[in-house]
């Protein structure tokens, strides 16, 4: 079946739209399970009084959670360790940030270490969950993605998180990077039957919209306040949106280490590439061709040579 481009503007059209939105938030509310979850406890703590502090049933709640979705066969054994990076990568994020004022808990619990409650990992947790289970229902595969680079631009992303309260802030450089990485680099994914393509970056823009969205919604329920959230509860600034996109690059290039390691990472034979790859890689195999040639020429070059030498002794 051909792979359709989720940009087309065929795939605009009521019914197909309709089709596809349906298959698609299917799967998305079953990827979501674990951070609806989260949020679900969230809203209920915030309103329902409990025999222990809030932050420490939280706590409770998500490690339960866990076992249950590993239990269940949900999560499996390695996509919880990788959950577990994901909730230590964010923990460390958050007992700097909150050391520096950036945000902070304003409630008492007993599970709160440097001003961090150790439940607020889990909400880091929640996006790695995400993104495996996915991965796995979506079959999502990707093209044009080299690991190594979007590595590297990760990593220095995440460090900007620390380095910019000393250092000019440099996310925009370091976004500039993701985009003429991501330029020929497409994700594909299964909705139903049908096999749908778009750019990688576009995925990662939405992730990072969802999680501004998820932010305003915890910090209302409570979660954490800013600074200027103390005293009445005001929109997070939209600019967050760039923040957290930046932070998904380093959540996928996580979970994309595992599925290179599952073999599972690039794109199926019937996932085209974009032009750009497609490009890249026909500059490639000329190179690799003209390389041959010179390795099969040399040896012949050199008899030649040889020859000559020896003919001027002569």
């Amino acid at each position: 079946m051909t792979e359709r481009d989720v940009l087309d503007p065929e795939r605009w059209r009521w019914r197909r739209l309709w089709r596809f939105g349906v298959g698609f938030v299917w799967l998305e509310l079953q990827s979501l399970v674990f951070a609806i979850a989260i949020f679900a406890a969230l809203a209920i703590t915030s309103v329902v009084e409990l025999p222990i502090p809030r932050y420490d049933a939280l706590l409770l709640f998500a490690l339960l959670l866990t076992v249950v979705l590993w239990a269940t066969g949900w999560e499996t054994t390695r996509e919880v360790g990788v959950i577990l990076a994901f909730h230590l990568i964010g923990l460390g994020l958050e007992l700097f940030k909150v050391s520096v004022g950036s945000w902070v808990y304003p409630d008492e619990a007993w599970s709160k270490v440097g001003g961090v409650p150790l439940y607020s990992g889990f909400m880091y947790a929640a996006v790695g969950s995400y993104i495996v289970q996915a991965w796995r229902r979506f079959d999502l595969r990707v093209t044009g993605f080299r690991l190594w680079p979007m590595t590297l631009l990760a990593v220095a992303a995440y460090a900007n998180f620390f380095t910019h309260h000393w250092i000019p802030d440099l996310r925009w450089l370091i976004a500039a990077g993701f985009l003429i990485e991501l330029r020929g680099t497409l994700v594909h994914f299964t909705v139903r039957e049908p096999r749908y393509r778009m750019p990688l970056v576009l995925s990662f823009l939405a992730i990072g919209l969802a999680l501004w969205f998820a932010e305003n919604a915890a910090t209302l329920l409570g979660a954490w306040a800013y600074p200027d959230q103390l005293v009445a509860w005001t929109m997070v600034h939209v600019g967050k949106v760039g923040s957290w996109s930046l932070l998904v690059s380093l959540s996928f290039v996580i979970v994309a280490a595992l599925k290179h390691l599952e073999g599972v990472l690039d794109g199926r034979e019937d996932d085209k590439p974009s032009v750009v790859v497609t490009r890249r890689r026909e500059r490639a195999q000329r190179r690799a061709e003209a390389r041959r040639e010179r390795e099969d020429q040399g040896p012949e070059s050199g008899q030649e040579q040889g020859s000559q030498d020896r003919s001027l002794e002569t």
